[in-house]
C-alpha cells in the first residue's frame, strides 16, 4: 500500500482542526486533516443529545479570525444549541472550502517518529499510511468518552448509550421508562431536557455535582446588530479575563458585609452562563471560608428549588466547594425532581450491582427500564492521545511518559516527541477558560512555529527538556495556588471511573494561572523566537 506524504498533518476536525487547516494552508503548506469521524464539528458533531448547548455566550464562542464569518452569522440564542453549533462549523468550513484538505472515517491508530528523516509515519485502523513531517493532534479535551464497565451491561434488551454516542436520527422518549447513568455536565443538560417528555426517569447519581442556571435567551435582529459592532471589545474583553469570558472577576470579599454578598449573588444568579463564577468575588478560589459560605448560599438556593427536603440534600455536593470543579449549568434541572416520574437513586447507598435484561439491578432494588443513557464523562484531556500508540525517540510511548501527569512545554510540545504540536494540549489554558479563545492563539502558535520551521528550513523541532520541567513547575504552583488542588474532579485528573488512573491520584493537566499570563508568556516566547525550543 502506497504511503500519502504530507507537510503537515491535522488530527481532528473539530473548532481547533477547523481553523489549525485554515493557517496551514494559507502559509502554503500541503497539510491535511485526518477525522475520526463521518463528518466534521468533533463536538458538535458527536455529541446530539438533548439539551447539547454551550454553556459559553455563542457569540464569545465563535471564530474571531475573519471578519467575513463576524458578519454574516447570526447567533441565534445567547447560548446556542448543538445543531446550529455544528452549522456555523459547517458554515465556516464551506466558506473557505475547507473540506478539500480534510479525510473522514480516518482515525489513527499509531504514530511512529523516524529520527533519521525527522518524519512521522501514522497508520490508520484500515491500514491506510500517511507520512508527515509534523503531526497536530487537534483532537480535544473531552473527545475519550467513558462507559462504565457494569456487570451485564451488553446483556440489556433495550437501547443503550453513552451521551457521546447519541443516535443521528431522532429518539422516541414518549411512555418510555429511561435510565440515566452520572449526574454531570451532560446529565444535567440531558435530565431537564427530556423530563416533561419520558414515561419515567431514574437518575442514578454516583456523587452530585453544583450547577447554577444558564439563563438562555433569544438574541433578536437589533441585539445581534449590535454585538457585530462590538466585537472587537468583545474579544478584547475576554483575552483580559482569567477564564477567558467577558465576565470580570473582583476583589473584597471581606470588605463587604454578608448582605451585600448576598445582593451580589442574588444578582449574579439571575444572570447568564458564568456569571456566577466569573463576574464572583476572587476569593472564593483561594479561600475556604469564603468559598463556604458561597457553598451555603448556592445550597440554599437548591433547597428553594426542589420540593422533598430528602432529594434536596442528596442533590447538594458535600466533597467539593462552589466552582470548585468545572460548573455544569441547568435549565430546569433542580425542577425536574419535583417530577411525580421522576426518581433518583444515590448509587453510594444502593450501588448498581449489575444491569439486567430489562433494566439495572441496586443493592435494594430492580428498576425496569426501556433505556439506558450513560452520562458518565470522558477521560479528560489526555485520553484522546492515550488513544493512539505514540511512540517518539527511542521508541517511548507518550502513554507511558504521561502515565502518572502530562509533561508538555507551555502545552504545545513535549519533549522526546518531536514535530508534535499539540493545539490546546495538556497544560495550556484549554482546560481552565473559554475553549474556543484558548484554541485560537494555540493555532496561532502552531502555524508560527511552522512557519518559522519552513522559512529557515529546519525539519525537526522539539521542546528541551530543562524548559518542559520548568513549565510544569509553573504548571503544579499555580494549581496549588488554588482551592481547585483539592478537586475530585476531570480539572485535576482525579478520575476514579478512569481506567488506569489511581483514585486519590491528581494529574497536574490544566494551566491555572489564568489566559492573560499565559497569553503574555507565549507571546513572549514567539517575540524571542522560541527560547527553550530546539530547532535543527
Amino acid at each position: 500500500m502506497s504511503e500519502h506524504v504530507h507537510d503537515a498533518v491535522i488530527l481532528g476536525a473539530g473548532v481547533s482542526g477547523i481553523y489549525g487547516i485554515k493557517r496551514l494552508t494559507d502559509l502554503g503548506l500541503d497539510a491535511i486533516v485526518l477525522e475520526a469521524d463521518a463528518d466534521l464539528g468533533g463536538t458538535w458533531y458527536r455529541n446530539r443529545y438533548p439539551g447539547c448547548r454551550f454553556d459559553s455566550e455563542s457569540y464569545t464562542y465563535g471564530y474571531s479570525w475573519s471578519q467575513e464569518i463576524l458578519d454574516a452569522w447570526h447567533w441565534k440564542e445567547l447560548f446556542s444549541g448543538q445543531p446550529e453549533n455544528l452549522r456555523y462549523l459547517n458554515f465556516v468550513a464551506d466558506t473557505f472550502d475547507l473540506r478539500r484538505h480534510m479525510r473522514f472515517d480516518s482515525r489513527v491508530e499509531r504514530m511512529v517518529w523516524d529520527d533519521d528523516a525527522h518524519v512521522w509515519r501514522l497508520r490508520l485502523v484500515d491500514g491506510t499510511v500517511f507520512v508527515s513531517r509534523f503531526v497536530v493532534p487537534s483532537i480535544g479535551p473531552l473527545s475519550m468518552p467513558t462507559v462504565p464497565d457494569f456487570e451485564g451491561r451488553d446483556e440489556f434488551e433495550g437501547d443503550w448509550w453513552h451521551t457521546h454516542s447519541w443516535p443521528d436520527e431522532p429518539v422516541d422518549l414518549s411512555g418510555k421508562q429511561v435510565g440515566i447513568v452520572g449526574t454531570g455536565a451532560t446529565a444535567i443538560q440531558i435530565i431537564g431536557a427530556i423530563c416533561d417528555k419520558v414515561g419515567d426517569l431514574t437518575v442514578f447519581q454516583r456523587r452530585p455535582n453544583w450547577s447554577s442556571p444558564l439563563n438562555n435567551r433569544l438574541i433578536s435582529e437589533e441585539e445581534m446588530a449590535d454585538i457585530r459592532s462590538r466585537y472587537d471589545t468583545i474579544f478584547a474583553n475576554c483575552a483580559a479575563t482569567p477564564g477567558g469570558f467577558e465576565h470580570v472577576p473582583r476583589w473584597g470579599f471581606w470588605d463587604d458585609t454578608p448582605e451585600e454578598r448576598r445582593t451580589l449573588w442574588d444578582e449574579l444568579y439571575q444572570e447568564p452562563g458564568f456569571a456566577i463564577t466569573g463576574a464572583n468575588y476572587a476569593e472564593i478560589y483561594f479561600d475556604e471560608k469564603a468559598n463556604q459560605e458561597l457553598s451555603d448560599y448556592i445550597a440554599d438556593r437548591i433547597r428553594a428549588r426542589v420540593d422533598d427536603p430528602e432529594t434536596a440534600e442528596k442533590l447538594i455536593p458535600r466533597d467539593h466547594g462552589f466552582a470548585l470543579q468545572r460548573l455544569p449549568l441547568e435549565s430546569g434541572y433542580f425542577e425536574a425532581y419535583n417530577r411525580p416520574h421522576v426518581h433518583l437513586v444515590d448509587v453510594k447507598e444502593n450501588p448498581i450491582e449489575r444491569v439486567t435484561a430489562t433494566g439495572i439491578q441496586t443493592a435494594a432494588r430492580h428498576h425496569d427500564l426501556d433505556l439506558i443513557v450513560y452520562a458518565t464523562g470522558f477521560d479528560a484531556i489526555t485520553g484522546a492521545y492515550d488513544r493512539i500508540r505514540i511512540e517518539g525517540v527511542g521508541g517511548q510511548t507518550l502513554a507511558d511518559r504521561w502515565r502518572d501527569s502530562p509533561s508538555t512545554f507551555v502545552g504545545v510540545l513535549s519533549h522526546g516527541f518531536p514535530n508534535v504540536i499539540m493545539v490546546a494540549g495538556p497544560q495550556s489554558v484549554s482546560g481552565s477558560t473559554n475553549f474556543p479563545r484558548a484554541i485560537e492563539g494555540s493555532v496561532d502558535v502552531m502555524a508560527e512555529l511552522l512557519r518559522q520551521a519552513y522559512a529557515n528550513g529546519h525539519t525537526r523541532i522539539e521542546a528541551e527538556a530543562e524548559a518542559e520541567a520548568e513549565w510544569v513547575d509553573e504548571v503544579k504552583k499555580y494549581q496549588e495556588r488554588l482551592l481547585i488542588r483539592d478537586s475530585k474532579g476531570w480539572f485535576t485528573g482525579y478520575n476514579s471511573n478512569v481506567a488506569g488512573h489511581q483514585e486519590g491520584t491528581i494529574r497536574y493537566q490544566a494551566y491555572f494561572g489564568g489566559a492573560p499570563r499565559y497569553n503574555r508568556l507565549v507571546d513572549s516566547l514567539i517575540a524571542e523566537g522560541f527560547p527553550g525550543v530546539t530547532f535543527a
